[in-house]
């Protein structure tokens, strides 16, 4: 394997195994639950999450087919991938640290919950799912496969799923206000609603 493509390589699960250390410690703060999805909800996203995350982090598959090039090896790609997968880690983490004791790893309600809409929630009401779409694409920008396309196309679908969920307890939670909020914000993509919105 080339110089280049082994340093990247190490590099991306360099990134990904310093954010899995920092938000399984963060989990221990996170607040008493009052509210949370069913097994079979959790299951619905967590299955194809981790499905998805196999494909990425995948070396020897059964199907040839999958480890395909989508693009020639070369370095701006896989440069490009890595400094998109830090930025969206470092984008999810600084969300993490806003949210505070209010997240959880499932659909939750907190006792004493907030709704919170500053720092990265100004931008996006999901901003942990955008730093974790955002990190995934440039794992597969820099795989250049096909199965981390169809990983980030796995991935990107479950995550769809669970902000449907969580908006759902959120608007139960914070009635008319949590829909004043997602009138003003995007869901995951930050100033979308202002080009949808600028005239033509």
């Amino acid at each position: 394997m080339p110089l280049d493509a082994l340093l990247h390589r190490r590099l991306i699960g360099l990134l990904w195994v310093a954010w899995a250390l920092y938000w399984s410690l963060a989990a221990r703060s996170a607040r008493p639950t009052r509210r949370r999805e069913s097994l079979g909800s959790r299951l619905a996203h967590l299955v194809p999450l981790t499905v998805g995350g196999m494909l990425l982090a995948g070396r020897a598959l059964p199907w040839a087919a999958l480890s395909r090039r989508l693009w020639p090896p070369s370095p701006l790609p896989d440069w490009f991938g890595v400094a998109l997968l830090a930025g969206g880690l470092a984008f999810a983490v600084w969300a993490r640290v806003h949210l505070g004791s209010n997240w959880s790893g499932s659909v939750t309600v907190k006792e004493g919950h907030e709704l919170v809409r500053s720092g990265p929630y100004a931008y996006v009401r999901h901003p942990i799912y955008t730093g974790l779409l955002a990190a995934v694409l440039g794992t597969a920008i820099a795989s250049g496969t096909v199965r981390a396309a169809l990983a980030f196309a796995i991935i990107a679908a479950a995550l769809a799923r669970k902000s449907r969920t969580e908006e759902a307890f959120m608007r139960a939670t914070f009635p008319g206000e949590y829909e004043r909020y997602s009138a003003a914000v995007p869901a995951l993509i930050p100033f979308a609603r202002l080009r949808r919105s600028a005239p033509s």
